[in-house]
């Protein structure tokens, strides 16, 4: 399969693969012509809503097939896909849909006791035109079934004709990571880079028509949309979506659904394996591990191959902007490569390691990450200044990684010139999460720093400054940041200080602030 844009993977994916099941999903089970079929139908009622090339639509809700549906139907029309995080709060989401001119918002009112319209409309975030996937319909949305009625207005020819339009160098989607300036960026992909992207990403990990894969990775995410949905679609593996993990429903479904496939950070399979009923369950059908994000270490590697059978253990690395993918490891590499590696490039694409004048280090010398090829975004959303910053007049993707190439081309990601850290999978930034901090009208100034977590690999901890004449309480700010953002970024520990430590410029010195944090929580 070498289709070049995701409608024509659609379509190569129903020819090749038929009556193969394609998604499992509770009662739903589709055939990959199935599938097909309800997302020609979405897209026919898209067009019926009057969405055009270009046009935004954006997806807020858990991994379900509606999800996958909805999010197809837009690229088969020509739609740009707006991936919305569940874990952001409504001025988050609102600040998305306003900063994309989203035209249409598909969302749940029932995620985790979690209402989204309830949210954007308390936020006051509530313009955009919106169709409730499941749940109960507030007034002035469409229910999911209403807005497919609406394909039988649309006739097919009309659809084939929009989708056979959609290009390899079209957009496809926005997705957004948040950046050093504090406010999210939008990673602008086209159809042609994810599709080869994931193909080649599919020929490493060995992904096929007898695999079934449970997608725990949130579809928002680049690795849940590119390398669930779109993988599943180029390899007529069977896609079993898993709206929230937890241990014991993994457990559980592993057998009860033949998975062989089971991707995610480092964390989740620590977690299986410490699990004290692990050996009452059967996970005799999984095979292949795909893992990245963090550190796997040898003994975890051996123990995922020995306890959960697994064959094959892949590490990767990659970011939004290089369409979430650029090295990984390959079948026969051994344990200790795999546990200190996140693999060498995909083919056709560069990876090198340069110091500050862009001058290639030596192997085993550390140096910024930098990427060039295929994969590469074309920019930020509507933020020339910062698409210039992140790459270079010779097409080079700065990460802000720092990284260790081998004389074989592995690479080792070793720290980061940014601040960033990750919280149980998910990157933080701490300029973002000061900025949310900020709204809190008790500080005056914050800063955030990364402090180790044994469950989550890094939490956030706030050094706060209060506002004049204000004395915040600690715990009020740590439940008002998890009601105000998503809850992987607010901070576990809040320290409030008369001052924060700056350099001559008045910079403030984040290393100073770690080591305060060590000693505060050793203490």
């Amino acid at each position: 399969m070498d289709a070049s844009t995701i409608p024509r993977l659609v379509d190569e994916a129903a020819d090749r693969f038929g009556d193969h099941e394609a998604f499992v999903d509770g009662d739903i089970r589709w055939s990959f012509t199935g599938y097909r079929d309800q997302i020609h139908r979405a897209a026919r009622a898209l067009m019926a809503r009057g969405i055009q090339p270009g046009d935004r639509v954006a997806v807020w809700a858990p991994n379900i097939a509606e999800w996958a549906v909805a999010a197809l139907g837009a690229h088969c029309v020509g739609g740009v896909l707006v991936p919305i995080n569940t874990r952001f709060k409504g001025r988050e989401a609102g600040d998305l849909l306003d900063r994309t001119s989203a035209r249409l918002l598909f969302t749940v009112t029932d995620f985790l006791d979690t209402d989204y319209v309830g949210l954007l409309r308390e936020a006051g975030a509530d313009g955009v035109d919106t169709v409730i996937l499941r749940g109960s319909v507030p007034d002035g949305c469409t229910p999911w079934r209403e807005f497919t009625a609406m394909a039988d207005r649309v006739d097919d020819t009309a659809r084939t004709m929009r989708s056979a339009a959609v290009g390899p160098d079209d957009f496809c989607n926005i997705m957004f990571t948040s950046g050093t300036t504090g406010a999210p960026k939008g990673a602008m992909l086209r159809h042609g880079a994810v599709c080869r992207s994931y193909r080649s990403w599919c020929d490493v990990i060995g992904l096929g028509e007898d695999d079934r894969y449970l997608v725990v990775n949130p579809f928002f995410h680049s690795f849940g949309l590119h390398a669930g949905i779109l993988a599943c679609l180029m390899t007529g593996a069977t896609l079993v979506p898993h709206p929230v993990f937890d241990v014991p429903s993994v457990m559980v479904r592993v057998p009860e659904e033949r998975i062989s496939v089971l991707p995610g950070p480092p964390a989740i399979y620590q977690t299986i394996l410490n699990h004290p009923d692990l050996d009452d369950f059967d996970m005799s059908t999984l095979r292949l591990a795909v893992t990245g994000a963090a550190p796997v270490p040898v003994p975890m590697i051996e123990a995922m191959r020995q306890r959960l059978g697994f064959e094959t253990i892949i590490t990767g690395y990659g970011l939004t902007e290089a369409s979430g993918i650029a090295t990984m490891c390959r079948h026969d590499d051994p344990p200790e490569l795999i546990s200190g590696s996140s693999g060498r490039a995909l083919d056709e694409v560069e990876v090198l390691v340069v110091d500050a004048d862009g001058t290639t280090m030596p192997a085993g010398e550390p140096g910024e990450v930098v990427i060039r090829g295929y994969n590469v975004m074309v920019g930020y959303l509507d933020d020339p200044g910062q698409t210039a910053e992140a790459i270079d007049a010779d097409g080079w993707l700065h990460t802000g990684d720092i990284g260790v190439m081998d004389e074989n081309g592995y690479l080792d990601i070793t720290d980061r010139l940014k601040d960033m850290f990750i919280n149980g999978g998910f990157n933080v930034y701490p300029a973002e999460v000061e900025s949310l901090l900020l709204a809190h009208p008790l500080i005056g100034r914050v800063a955030v720093v990364g402090v180790h977590d044994e469950r989550l690999g890094e939490v956030g901890m706030a050094f706060v400054v209060p506002a004049t004449g204000a004395e915040p309480d600690t715990a009020e700010i740590i439940s008002w940041a998890r009601r105000e953002m998503a809850n992987y970024k607010a901070p576990r520990h809040v320290e409030v200080v008369d001052d924060l430590p700056v350099n001559a410029s008045g910079k403030v010195l984040k290393q100073v602030l770690r080591d305060r944090a060590v000693a505060l929580l050793n203490s």
